[in-house]
């Protein structure tokens, strides 16, 4: 007996081999066959000898954190073409009411709605849990008490540690604490979490496409999490993802990579956002040879490595060139500006680490199992290239490169 199905035009075409239908056209097939899995989805790019990316079960709840952007709209649509049971969950972190200005911002409930409507594309359920309480004392207050200290955090990392694989991950644990069944966490972002063969254990791998790696914001992510964590995205490339979620005519299939934090709307508007939270704090801009050039508001209101603002004698050839802040003193509250082409003013041979708060791809190393000279590659900030840093030496909070 034949059935009756309403089908996309792009199938109708293969199918039938003949120009696009017209609205409403209907195709005959002799049965409605199980959907078949586009064949670029779950790739494994670039494997790891010893390593696999594990695949659920059929019967396993698949749980996506919908961000509103195109990448965890790609990873719904991926598990929602394969799997039966799979849900969305929306994370609000930051909240209207904590605005002050027009420099911060929150579309919190904007994404809300985009991800509701892509939920409602995929045909799949979607929820909304609420754990700004959570970032506002463990990520957002720490970073406001390291900016007045005159170090430059990088709250993202936070919210992934404490947030987003913390109190999330805690959510889950709570929700199928009484369930049978099997269940995991599939995020958008660009790194991959593969299952080694031999331990048993899950480790977390940089991104196939390099330039958008995200492991650097994720290496804080404690060990006993990656084994519930999916992240697809990180087998392909940006480009790729655009892709298919434009031939799925996704919601998201336009709109633009986030820039910046999630509570500031305006890029440059920081410092602006920053001066509504800390207190003021005066203190002299010098060169390193202590004279006075400015003032400024606090230490927290500049960044090592940028430009000083200060408008130096360009007349004079000792003070002329590009001057940029090259250190803190924080005993004095002093911003110290260097030329730019001061290198040795910028390099550093140390740099102070909390060694309590690494996690070792193999369980059994610690820094008390190392070599007390050694070899280690070092990434300072996200998208640097590593360097492989010889003759270090590390202490309980310090590891210094003899050599560059």
């Amino acid at each position: 007996m034949l059935r009756v199905s309403r089908l996309g035009i792009r199938l109708c075409t293969q199918k039938l081999g003949s120009e696009y239908p017209k609205h409403g056209q209907l195709c005959l097939f002799s049965t409605v066959a199980a959907p078949v899995v586009d064949s670029r989805f779950f790739q494994t790019q670039n494997p790891i000898n010893g390593y696999r990316q594990v695949q659920p079960s059929p019967e396993d709840e698949i749980i996506i954190s919908m961000s509103s952007g195109v990448d965890s709209s790609v990873a719904a649509l991926m598990y929602s073409k394969k799997y039966k049971n799979v849900r969305g969950v929306f994370m609000a972190n930051w909240s209207p009411d904590k605005i002050i200005d027009s420099n911060s911002a929150c579309t919190v409930d904007s994404d809300w709605i985009q991800v509701q409507e892509t939920c409602r594309q995929l045909k799949i359920p979607c929820t909304r849990v609420n754990f700004e309480k959570e970032y506002w004392t463990q990520v957002f207050e720490p970073m406001l008490e390291q900016y007045e200290r005159g170090l430059t955090p990088n709250p993202d990392i936070g919210c992934n540690k404490y947030v987003k694989f913390g109190k999330m991950m805690e959510y889950l644990e709570d929700n199928y604490r009484d369930s049978n069944k099997k269940w995991w966490l599939v995020t958008g972002h660009y790194s991959r979490i593969l299952h080694n063969d031999t331990t048993g254990e899950c480790n977390i791998f940089r991104a196939h496409y390099k330039c958008k790696d995200q492991s650097y914001y994720l290496a804080s992510m404690p060990n006993r999490v990656l084994s519930k964590i999916l992240m697809p995205i990180g087998h392909y490339t940006k480009p790729q993802i655009r892709e298919i979620a434009q031939e799925y005519d996704l919601v998201t299939k336009d709109k633009p990579d986030s820039q910046g934090l999630c509570f500031v709307s305006q890029v440059g508007k920081f410092k602006d956002f920053l001066n509504e939270y800390i207190t003021p704090n005066p203190g002299d801009i010098v060169t390193k040879d202590g004279k006075v050039w400015g003032r400024h508001q606090g230490l927290w209101s500049a960044t090592i490595g940028q430009k000083s603002g200060i408008s130096m004698p360009q007349g004079d050839p000792k003070y002329k060139g590009v001057w940029l802040v090259s250190d803190k003193n924080v005993e004095r509250n002093q911003l110290i500006i260097s030329r730019k082409d001061d290198h040795d003013a910028f390099y550093r041979d140390t740099i102070e680490v909390d060694l309590n708060t690494w996690y070792w791809m193999d369980k059994h190393t610690s820094w008390s199992t190392l070599n007390v000279d050694g070899s280690i590659n070092c990434q300072v900030r996200s998208l640097q290239v590593p360097n492989i840093v010889k003759n270090s030496r590390w202490t309980s909070k310090i590891v210094s490169a003899v050599s560059r």
